[in-house]
């Protein structure tokens, strides 16, 4: 059974993920390219989502420059996600992300918005957060079109479009940009300092460890100091926020700054509700076969349709 260092004791992974690490994509992101080939190739094997009913249709969003999406309108839909895809800020894209938006879709029965953002290093903050917010104002802006009540939209994403979805949901905040109904941070990245007791000693996890984040981190600010849109948990002020779901795995490097967040959040006044989920590491969801990840996959859904319903 796969241990994993914590203080001065080995914990286990649950044995039904532990099954499949060798089915992982090596994510070194010292060879950025190589690492999206190598995330590109495992989507394509993930298991497909029935997406019978549902519409599906890739759009060009204007902007400066313009920004591609995939949306994913299933039948009756009220409110929309926009869904940024996780790879560190460096890896991932319409492709790539297709399982787990029609998942979401599927799941939540809301239309998803999945955002091709620009990839550090060749595009490094605040290209992908531009994106992401380009992508939000369009939204609101194209509610009818697309179907959806403008009241009724919520930002959400895996591991670094989690901690972009957050970054929007503050830049929305201060800008008085478009309402942003609920937030549903999976895993999300949010702080480059890496100071928590996860960040500092998950050194062995599984496809992301400290080693892997700091790169994604160096990646992503291209040299330049962080602001809290960049990391959110830099943020001094959380009032005023959306409500938020956030989930984290056991074995994360980011585990412990988001359960801080959360905490945080509860006490700006936001209305969170938080699970971690033991056992698990980071990206692990992906796994769709294992009972634990059934459960994690089905409560991202909920979590959306209940924080859309409000």
């Amino acid at each position: 059974m796969t241990q994993i260092t914590r203080a001065a004791k080995m914990v286990d992974m649950n044995p039904e993920l532990e099954a499949f690490l060798p089915l992982f994509p090596n994510a070194d992101l010292s060879d950025p390219l190589t690492a999206r080939k190598n995330l590109a190739e495992f989507a394509a094997g993930a298991p497909a989502v029935d997406t019978t009913g549902m519409d599906i249709e890739d759009r060009t969003v204007p902007g400066n420059p313009d920004v591609p999406v995939r949306i994913y309108r299933p039948q009756a839909a009220h409110g929309a996600i926009v869904w940024l895809h996780g790879g560190g800020w460096v890896m991932g894209g319409l492709d790539s992300e297709h399982p787990w938006a029609s998942r979401i879709a599927a799941s939540s029965g809301a239309t998803v918005v999945c955002v091709d953002y620009r990839l550090a290093p060749e595009n490094p903050f605040p290209a992908a957060i531009d994106d992401a917010y380009t992508v939000l104002k369009w939204t609101a802006d194209n509610a009818e079109e697309l179907g959806v009540d403008p009241e009724c939209i919520a930002v959400g994403g895996h591991s670094a479009g989690g901690g972009l979805a957050a970054g929007v949901a503050l830049r929305s905040r201060d800008e008085q940009g478009p309402p942003i109904r609920f937030q549903l941070l999976n895993q999300p990245g949010l702080d480059d300092r890496q100071e928590t007791w996860s960040a500092r000693n998950f050194t062995d996890a599984p496809w992301m460890n400290r080693d892997k984040v700091t790169a994604a981190w160096s990646h992503y600010l291209g040299g330049a100091p962080a602001s809290q849109y960049a990391a959110p948990a830099r943020a001094a002020d959380l009032s005023g926020l959306p409500p938020a779901y956030i989930a984290t795995a056991e074995f994360c490097p980011n585990r412990d700054e988001d359960i801080d967040y959360a905490v945080r959040l509860l006490a700006a006044g936001v209305s969170v509700e938080l699970h971690q989920w033991p056992g698990t590491f980071h990206g692990s969801q992906a796994i769709v076969s294992a009972e634990i990840s059934g459960r994690q996959n089905a409560e991202l859904g909920g979590a959306l349709q209940r924080g859309l319903a409000g």
